[in-house]
């Protein structure tokens, strides 16, 4: 008799995005003439870049002649999308070996996938609030208890509480973990960690052989030259970080779908010798995938060019304009709130001690404008609220009107 996966049974009833999407139906069939300004989604809006274009249509014309034609790649991603991939770390003076670098389908599935070839009885510490995957699938691997929902978090899990007294940045984990998820910019908070912040992770996981899962997908957001980039800017990253990144805000490819992953030879962990855990990798994504869209690694070839990348700073450039729409309208309310200068999202201080949901009923009532709960990010986001710079200019500033005119404060 076949038997399902039991460990699903653990996950919290209500995801957030759900939830978010029921209220948000039940508002606008009560108030149709109202029109709903969203300032939740952490999606992509404005066009592909015409070099970007060029490039894709390029993977399309390619498919249709004989002698350019090409079925399935490289598991591991083209060769010459990797070469430049090293290129692109080359210029923040990282050295990395093409072959350490694997094309995927985007950053979520790396970050989902990569727990696979660890033992489901490594310990695992994740930020608090984080991007649920992170911890959603470490759950339907095994390495959880049961959820508690009076304290909102899962047992057996560290939960490195990121707050204000902290900067939304946390310390190391007192107590010996396995494997750590950091995200640099940070989905929900907007905070960035300085090399200083995440030096003493890396020599946390040298000493105790545990292994960062460092999440850069909002790496190109950040303007200020004294924050890394990535975790190999830090001396040793390499014996014990993987990095996850992806095209899908540096360039607009939420739908075309593209991202890597770097998994270093040097990466050791304590069962193992250097370069076992980049086999193992490879190993996973040769059995369970046929490798990226080529016509999507076209482009992003194209995105990696020097008018590309031009082009797609334009791009980050218009999202943080919106940021900085947003967080003058915030502070024109008197609102406190963080994030917003080199992430994309701006993390909010829920006023008058209100809880996220309320927060969020408030703000869709009253101002018919919709954000993100912070508690569906994990206990220490409640009292937060995640507001994203992802959207039409006009319709940011709609919004952020909407709340300045509207909002009961």
């Amino acid at each position: 008799m076949a038997k399902i996966n039991l460990h699903y049974r653990k996950l919290s009833a209500g995801y957030l995005f759900p939830e978010i999407g029921r209220r948000v139906r039940l508002f606008q069939q009560e108030n149709p003439d109202h029109e709903v300004h969203r300032l939740g989604i952490g999606n992509t809006t404005e066009p592909l870049t015409l070099t970007v274009l060029e490039g894709l249509r390029d993977g399309v014309e390619r498919l249709g002649d004989a002698e350019t034609y090409t079925g399935y790649g490289d598991e591991q991603g083209e060769e010459e999308l990797r070469n430049e991939l090293a290129r692109f770390y080359g210029r923040r003076n990282i050295v990395l070996d093409p072959d350490e670098i694997f094309i995927s389908d985007g950053a979520k599935p790396d970050a989902a996938n990569i727990q696979s070839v660890f033992s489901t009885e490594n310990r695992v510490a994740v930020q608090d609030p984080a991007y649920p995957v992170y911890v959603d699938t470490n759950v339907i691997a095994g390495r959880s208890g049961p959820f508690d929902p009076d304290l909102g978090n899962y047992a057996g899990f560290v939960y490195m509480v990121c707050s204000r007294d902290n900067n939304f940045i946390p310390d190391p984990p007192q107590e010996h973990v396995d494997l750590i998820y950091l995200c640099s910019p940070n989905n929900p908070t907007g905070a960035v960690a300085s090399r200083e912040e995440l030096k003493r992770f890396v020599d946390y996981a040298r000493e105790n052989k545990a292994v960062l899962v460092y999440d850069a997908a909002y790496a190109e957001f950040i303007s200020d030259p004294d924050l890394p980039r990535s975790i190999y800017e830090v001396d040793g990253a390499k014996e014990c970080a993987i990095e996850i990144n992806s095209f899908s805000k540096l360039a607009g490819f939420t739908g075309v779908r593209l991202g890597w992953s770097v998994v270093p030879k040097a990466l050791v962990v304590e069962d193992s010798e250097p370069g076992e855990v980049h086999r193992l990798w490879f190993r996973r994504q040769t059995t369970f995938f046929n490798g990226a869209s080529n016509i999507a690694q076209r482009g992003g070839m194209a995105v990696l060019s020097e008018q590309g990348l031009k082009e797609c700073a334009g791009l980050i450039n218009y999202y943080m304009e919106n940021a900085r729409i947003i967080g003058d309208g915030l502070q024109a309310l008197g609102l406190e709130y963080y994030g917003g200068v080199n992430a994309p999202y701006l993390w909010l201080k829920t006023p008058v001690n209100l809880s996220s949901w309320d927060f969020f009923d408030k703000l869709l009532n009253e101002a018919q404008v919709v954000g993100t709960p912070g508690s569906g990010f994990g206990p220490s986001g409640e009292g937060y609220f995640r507001l994203s710079a992802f959207g039409h200019r006009e319709d940011i500033e709609e919004a952020v009107q909407s709340m300045k005119s509207r909002l009961k404060l």
